[in-house]
């Protein structure tokens, strides 16, 4: 039997954004976030620049606050990073099923898919 991974305090890896699937490009950290529960924090990666704001959480429901960014320009990437945002400031509910997270907008259609990684 398999376990659902907590939403929060787990380092979620973007799998696929929209309708593409996100592709890690080399020398640039994979596009990720993690929700750290005690601050009410989101950091990550856009796959480009680093990411940081608030979240609220609520039951099945997840709002992300103002998001910042730092502003590198990245050659490769730069398409994966918009959408990325976009999803974020779309997102209005959550699933988790084992290792999979789906984030939703609010019609209840999925904006970004990721996966759980265990850094340990």
């Amino acid at each position: 039997m398999t376990h659902d991974e907590p939403l929060e305090n787990t380092y979620w890896k973007l799998t696929r954004v929209g309708d593409v699937a996100a592709e890690a490009v080399d020398n640039q950290r994979e596009a990720h976030f993690v929700l750290h529960a005690e601050e009410s924090r989101v950091a990550g990666s856009t796959g480009c620049n680093r990411l940081a704001g608030s979240y609220r959480l609520e039951n099945d429901s997840l709002r992300f606050g103002p998001l910042a960014t730092t502003r590198m320009a990245c050659p490769e990437g730069a398409e994966t990073e918009q959408a990325f945002l976009t999803a974020l400031e779309a997102a209005a509910s959550w699933q988790v099923e084992g290792q999979a997270l789906t984030l939703k907008d609010e019609a209840g259609a999925a904006v970004a898919h990721f996966e759980a990684v265990h850094l340990y």
